[in-house]
């Protein structure tokens, strides 16, 4: 019963790590000072206030992390963003006073139902 358990507990953590979506896993949306605060695949984009750890220069969804989007933001630059359906999800990497939102009025730049993670601006 002893080994029982502790095999258990591993199984458990490898079918949650697996369950885990892209997006979490790599910290996509994160707070960031520099690009090596963000996963390797991810750019700390200074463009927002407190950083975010994403992509930028996407042309479609499919450039993009799973569980994030390709957006167009302010200046006609395209960035991926974290998809989501409540602000919470936005925020499990982010202080308080740099929440990023969980909002439908955004410029995806091809057709979605969804929402996405727009960081504050800088």
């Amino acid at each position: 019963m002893r080994r029982i358990i502790p095999l258990l507990a591993t199984a458990l953590l490898i079918f949650a790590a697996c369950g885990e979506p892209e997006a979490d896993r790599i910290g996509l949306g994160a707070e960031c000072g520099s690009d090596d605060d963000c996963h390797e695949d991810l750019d700390c984009l200074q463009d927002f206030g407190g950083g975010y750890c994403g992509l930028s220069g996407c042309e479609a969804h499919a450039d993009c992390p799973d569980y994030s989007s390709c957006v167009e933001y302010d200046d006609d630059s395209t960035y991926c963003f974290r998809d989501c359906e409540n602000k919470a999800e936005c925020n499990a990497n982010r202080s308080r006073d740099r929440e990023a939102n969980c909002s439908s009025n955004i410029d995806f730049v091809e057709p979605t139902d969804l929402r996405a993670c727009v960081p504050p601006s800088s």
